[in-house]
């Protein structure tokens, strides 16, 4: 199928060097962080800062580096930080770990993949301050390994939509419970992709993609229907559709930017929200002995400030980051902050075409006052 934007595109970028510097983690899987240097202004910009920007599940890095609107590498760029970076880890849709059975945890991730990359960045720029942008389960993850003590030296982290406190619909809530047992026992399928239109006729994934659909009169893009079955609770679920560009609300393009999803993460997300917090998903695994049962245990001490947003129409993770924000302010008196951006969902206010407009300005200022 002709893509309307090709996949893994860097139009997004074309006044910046673009380097790729691949690393293993202690559990053995190849990760990569991309470098985004503009580098055409020497005597300006912040020169003792770098931007590092994550992603969340079934995304990657390309949504940072969207050709078809303003996106936040090019903005960072025109607005003095010139070296910006991106981390695909493990829940990237560049790798395949997604669809390999591989039951992977959110644990895996704060434990494994973030002190790897922040040791491999390091490795690049040395004592500069580091600045954090995190989306999603990528937000999830890296306060994990924030507040385990993972990683530390961060000057700051903007976190998008959800943190460590994730909330979700009551019919999200079900999915989250029986959607892991229905889908792998009663179908076979370890995985949910956005692309299950495109099977083979007839076939377990296309009838699936069928019957999700018929649920979702709002569009007619198929991907569009997949991705509200896979997260939260709405129609659309992750967006609002008035926010995206019509070059990016289209089948092919929903589905390179948001891929193919491993169903055991939602098992520990379903933990988390049960117990009201981020915990860990088995505290009897001993490659994990050094993380906390409770993430939010240490919150008081954090000194990495966070600037929370969320958009007010959030179908994905609702309420999360209010509620997150006003526990980590108890802990941590004046050193967070909330944002709650009108008119806008769970992942529009980073690949939604005004939000260099209506969001970027908010995390812009919060990196330059830290």
């Amino acid at each position: 199928m002709e893509h309307r934007i090709p996949r893994f595109t860097l139009d997004g970028v074309r006044g910046a060097e673009v380097s790729v510097h691949p690393f293993a983690t202690e559990d053995e899987l190849g990760l990569t962080l991309t470098r985004y240097c503009r580098a055409d202004r020497p005597d300006e910009g912040s020169p003792d800062d770098v931007v590092l920007l994550i992603h969340g599940l079934t995304s990657s890095s390309d949504m940072f580096i969207m050709p078809e609107h303003t996106n936040l590498v090019g903005f960072l760029h025109d607005n003095g930080y010139d070296d910006v970076w991106a981390l695909d880890f493990r829940m990237s849709n560049r790798f395949p770990y997604n669809v390999e059975t591989r039951r992977h945890t959110l644990d895996d991730i704060a434990h494994f993949d973030y002190p790897a990359a922040l040791r491999e960045l390091r490795r690049h720029v040395g004592a500069r301050r580091i600045h954090v942008v995190a989306h999603c389960l990528g937000s999830v993850s890296f306060q994990m390994s924030l507040f385990a003590g993972m990683v530390d030296g961060i000057a700051s982290l903007v976190a998008n939509s959800v943190g460590l406190v994730p909330r979700v619909h009551p019919w999200a809530k079900v999915k989250l419970s029986l959607g892991p047992v229905l889908m792998e026992y009663g179908t076979g399928l370890s995985y949910l992709d956005p692309r299950f239109k495109d099977a083979p006729l007839l076939t377990r994934r296309w009838l699936l993609a069928k019957a999700v659909s018929a649920m979702h009169p709002e569009c007619a893009e198929p991907a569009c229907h997949m991705q509200s079955f896979m997260w939260g609770s709405g129609k659309p679920a992750m967006y609002r559709h008035g926010n995206l560009r019509p070059e990016t609300h289209v089948h092919e393009r929903l589905a390179d930017l948001n891929g193919a999803c491993d169903l055991h993460y939602y098992r520990h997300v379903h933990k988390m929200v049960a117990a009201g917090r981020a915990v860990k998903f088995d505290p009897a695994d001993p490659r994990h002995a050094d993380l906390p049962d409770d993430y939010l245990t240490g919150a008081a001490g954090v000194t990495t400030p966070i600037l929370y947003i969320t958009g007010d129409h959030n179908d994905v993770f609702t309420d999360s980051n209010i509620v997150c924000h006003e526990l980590v302010s108890r802990a941590a008196p004046g050193l967070h902050e909330l944002r709650i951006l009108p008119g806008y969902g769970h992942i529009d206010p980073l690949i939604g075409k005004d939000a260099h407009v209506d969001v970027f300005p908010h995390i812009l200022d919060f990196i330059k006052r830290h």
